[in-house]
């Protein structure tokens, strides 16, 4: 038997005049141009997730010292604080300790466990961290585990009787050393 060739039948009304069917040619080139624009597409996205990539790798940050802008926090007169005291400065980040022997330090408002903000409980004249129960003292010793060393803290200047400190350098260590504390 024969196949006949079927044809489509276009009824075409008077009002409503219908088109007929697009031509394989014209489905061919609309077809190629999707795929060209799909691929076009592909190019500019993995263009962008590589600029980001890249953008992470080489974000310009210098961490050595020399690059590092000093960022100066006037704390106050020397005067104002007493001994054996600790003063926070939570916009500056840091709690101002004035030592029984009068020396100053600034020291970091993080916990070096996990970054949890610590308090400083005058009664007990420790600093508490509330996440894991780390324990430090006034001059950001470790008294209690599980911190692993002690307070972070930030240089001190004493220009004209005024206590001045410079949150742009966090110099972290391990223990507390007499070299860290600044006196009048």
């Amino acid at each position: 038997m024969k196949k006949k060739k079927q044809t489509k039948k276009i009824i075409v009304e008077k009002d409503n005049p219908v088109k007929p069917v697009s031509s394989e040619s014209e489905i061919e080139s609309r077809r190629a141009f999707l795929t060209k624009l799909w691929k076009g597409l592909g190019i500019v996205v993995s263009l962008e997730f590589a600029a980001v990539f890249l953008g992470f790798l080489f974000s310009g940050k210098n961490d050595n010292e020399e690059s590092r802008s000093k960022q100066i926090f006037e704390a106050g007169n020397v005067n104002s604080f007493q001994p054996n005291t600790v003063t926070a400065f939570r916009g500056g980040r840091f709690y101002l300790a004035r030592l029984e022997d009068g020396g100053f330090m600034a020291l970091s408002l993080r916990c070096t466990h996990l970054g949890c903000s610590i308090i400083w409980e005058d009664a007990k004249k420790n600093f508490i961290c509330p996440c894991h129960s780390s324990a430090f003292g006034i001059n950001g010793e470790v008294k209690n585990p599980p911190a692993p060393a002690a307070l972070d803290y930030y240089p001190i200047i004493i220009e004209n009787g005024k206590v001045k400190v410079d949150i742009g350098t966090r110099l972290t260590r391990n223990r507390f050393n007499k070299s860290q504390v600044e006196y009048a």
